[in-house]
């Protein structure tokens, strides 16, 4: 079971609104996911990017991978740099 944290869309046409969710890769996109660990409103001004940094960390520690665009919202969190400081 091959586990991948990637982007869930919510929202209204035109106002997109995603979760930051844990899901198995064969699994749709907005379909059924393990866990939420965030989100990410990219309409506000400035960017609200809320991510549990705890639960973010334990899933890639079990090897989750995230998308490229997951990867670059988890980076700008911060989360990232503390995954990379924890392996060492």
């Amino acid at each position: 079971m091959a586990l991948k944290i990637r982007l869930k869309r919510m929202g209204m046409k035109k106002s997109p609104f995603y979760r930051l969710v844990v899901t198995e890769a064969t699994s749709p996109r907005d379909g059924r996911f393990v866990e939420e660990i965030g989100y990410y409103d990219p309409t506000k001004n400035p960017v609200v990017l809320k991510v549990d940094e705890e639960k973010a960390l334990n899933w890639l520690m079990k090897g989750a991978t995230p998308t490229e665009t997951t990867r670059a919202l988890l980076s700008k969190a911060g989360v990232l740099k503390k995954f990379d400081e924890a392996r060492k």
